[in-house]
């Protein structure tokens, strides 16, 4: 199965040069997406978040603060080009990057200056914070999250608002881990009640109305979360309005990059989608192509 057209991931190729907690370095990512068979191979880095309220506790304990973070995206940004260039021949690499969310009352404007450059071709749309919580990291910070919002239903539906205003706002051409929160609020309540599918319907939405692409995220296989991002009836919701799907392994070492994709084609097919989306570069124009499972 080394050469299948739907071998493609929008999401992922993050590495240790750039990122605290990836393992391998870029050409090494790059290298095993060649021995995968993928045919694109999106590397999204995640963007700089401005503020110290906003970083990860092992970066703090590093001693790393804003300014080097923000270096090594710049690095990252000078790296990509030449690296995609130099895998041309093998493998179609799109230079990309994952946005944030923070600071609230900044992002938009500090995000699109970065899409504004000329070293990226797309980008990755993330909710990873709601204020000052991640909700992705440490389970603590999620349970504070939950008791601050009063639950986690309101939870839910406020990162369902967030997510539908940075989709407005941004217009990514991907939607990275849609229903992310499933990571810690796992045994503490269900997230498909009728409030909670009503802001996810609203921002699917927006996706929609947007034409972005929604990932399946396999790191949900290897971070114990069956079915992977997002769940069946979010899947099943967005087909029925005609969102497209791409996958994304959301790889931060090696070992992940093409881990996940094969289950990921057949959880598509299981809920009735028989195609997905890939990008490629047409002159200086990035295009979908509609891709058969």
């Amino acid at each position: 199965m080394k050469n299948c057209p739907w071998k493609v991931s929008l999401h992922g190729g993050h590495s240790k040069a750039y990122c605290d907690h990836a393992e391998d370095s870029l050409r090494d990512m790059l290298e095993a997406a060649v021995r995968f068979g993928y045919r694109v191979f999106g590397v999204t880095e995640h963007a700089p978040r401005f503020g110290r309220p906003y970083l990860f506790r092992n970066e703090i304990a590093l001693g790393w603060g804003v300014d080097k973070i923000v270096r090594d995206f710049e690095r990252y940004c000078s790296d990509i080009t030449p690296l995609a260039e130099e895998f041309a021949d093998r493998l179609a690499v799109l230079r990309g990057f994952e946005l944030e969310v923070v600071p609230h009352d900044r992002y938009v404007e500090i995000m699109q200056g970065y899409r504004n450059k000329p070293c990226f071709d797309y980008c990755v749309g993330s909710v990873h914070f709601l204020d000052h919580f991640l909700l992705d990291g440490e389970q603590d910070i999620f349970d504070r999250a939950v008791e601050t919002y009063g639950g986690l239903e309101p939870l839910a539906i406020a990162y369902y608002c967030k997510l539908a205003e940075m989709v407005a706002t941004l217009k990514p051409e991907v939607v990275a881990h849609l229903d992310i929160i499933r990571k810690n609020a796992r045994g503490r309540g269900a997230l498909d009640t009728p409030a909670i599918r009503a802001a996810a319907a609203a921002a699917l939405e927006v996706i929609r109305d947007t034409d972005c692409i929604v990932e399946i995220n396999t790191a949900g296989y290897r971070k114990g979360l069956r079915p992977p991002c997002p769940a069946p009836w979010l899947v099943q919701a967005a087909h029925e309005m005609g969102i497209v799907f791409s996958f994304g392994d959301d790889s931060h070492a090696v070992a992940h990059v093409g881990a996940g994709i094969v289950e990921a084609r057949e959880y598509l097919l299981e809920n009735g989608v028989e195609r997905i989306a890939a990008l490629h570069k047409e002159g200086e124009r990035i295009v979908r192509e509609p891709i058969e499972l």
